[in-house]
């Protein structure tokens, strides 16, 4: 017999709506086996996360830090400043509307574990570094590595790679929706799921309008260069907007989104060389998702959400979201790190982003790849005649 993949995304809401539906009906050691689940699951969350910066991280920065030339420079600073004003775009958008939308409520932390309910035991899995210094180690070997004529410590940092990757497809992805289950749990004991998912249907509304705000207003910043109508290049671009739909992969939606890029006029050599690279340091959809929910988030918890606190994890979140691997919720995993120790999340509010986030993953990437076309004919303006040798 043929055997039924179900993707992430449908495992991600039928456990959200299982949680709701049984949160009231299990007996209690039921409930307190999935309690002690998510003890023991956000432990091994908090050890992986330094694992994934430095392995992640590391390499991204060495691959592109290698790339000499003037072409590579262009691209990574459009795409890098286009990542900067999607997250900026967000945060203002979203302190100005949010609060309108979001009553402050509980502290998510307080509605971690169910009223009277406790896990049968906990295991401490304390983390080999801090956040922070797994980002310091990561920049330096990846600088380090960039300059480096010999390749023998980069295949020891692509393996460690592979390692992580592997780390984050077979056992962190697929367990996410119980650990997502047993929030759900949690919040329907304790009576604050309403609340909780009416903040993110409205998060999920306002974001939705703001990443087609966002790629109407690349595209009108391209047209100036190419001085052309940016609707038409953009409605040229919409089969790999609805590919990275399906695919929810950068990666996978590089061919069609080539195809089409030289089909709105870039030549053949540039389009080549900006597409694959931006489809790994151009994560503007992305990058919207991730500061909005937070944006929300912390103003549902009444935590302090200033314009200098979110300006210095933007700035930070556009270089990590850099080391996302080619896996559905990669980015969200890639930014753990900074949004635990930039905004102080904790495993709840960690978990509720990885919903929030997996639920537009779609959106995401197909907002990523679709701008990713924008970047490459502002390029192809502005060099000319090609890639230089």
């Amino acid at each position: 017999m043929r055997k039924i993949h179900i993707g992430l995304l449908p495992r991600i809401i039928i456990a959200i709506i299982l949680g709701i539906a049984i949160g009231n009906l299990l007996p209690t050691p039921l409930v307190r086996l999935f309690i002690t689940f998510n003890s023991i699951f956000s432990e091994f969350l908090n050890f992986s996360i330094p694992l994934i910066i430095v392995g992640l991280v590391t390499v991204a920065i060495a691959d592109i830090g290698k790339g000499a030339g003037r072409m590579l420079l262009i691209t990574a600073l459009i795409a890098y400043g286009a990542t900067l004003f999607s997250g900026f775009l967000s945060y203002l958008t979203g302190a100005a509307i949010f609060p309108s939308l979001i009553t402050p409520g509980t502290a998510l932390s307080e509605v971690s574990e169910a009223q009277g309910v406790f896990p049968f035991f906990t295991i401490v899995i304390p983390p080999l570094m801090n956040v922070m210094t797994a980002l310091i180690l990561a920049f330096t070997l990846g600088l380090g590595l960039a300059a480096l004529h010999s390749d023998a410590l980069k295949n020891v940092a692509r393996d460690f790679q592979d390692i992580i990757v592997r780390m984050i497809r077979v056992v962190i992805l697929p367990l996410l929706p119980i650990y997502i289950f047993g929030i759900f749990l949690n919040m329907t004991h304790s009576g604050q799921v309403f609340h909780v998912l009416m903040v993110f249907i409205k998060i999920i509304g306002v974001i939705f309008l703001l990443h087609i705000f966002l790629l109407i207003f690349q595209y009108s910043i391209a047209a100036l260069f190419v001085r052309r109508n940016p609707f038409r290049l953009l409605v040229r671009m919409l089969p790999a907007y609805f590919t990275a739909l399906g695919t929810q992969s950068s990666a996978a939606t590089i061919p069609v989104t080539l195809e089409q890029t030289k089909k709105n006029g870039v030549s053949a050599d540039i389009a080549g060389f900006v597409i694959p690279l931006c489809a790994t340091i151009h994560l503007s959809g992305s990058t919207l998702k991730i500061v909005a929910c937070a944006l929300a988030l912390m103003i549902m918890q009444g935590m302090p959400h200033s314009f200098e606190l979110f300006a210095g994890f933007i700035f930070m979140l556009g270089i990590t979201m850099i080391a996302a691997p080619g896996v559905p919720g990669g980015a969200i995993m890639a930014s753990l790190g900074i949004l635990q120790s930039m905004l102080g999340f904790d495993e709840s509010a960690q978990a509720l982003m990885i919903a929030l986030y997996i639920a537009m993953d779609s959106f995401g990437t197909a907002c990523n790849v679709t701008g990713d076309g924008a970047i490459a004919l502002i390029v192809d303006k502005l060099m000319g005649k090609g890639v230089p040798k």
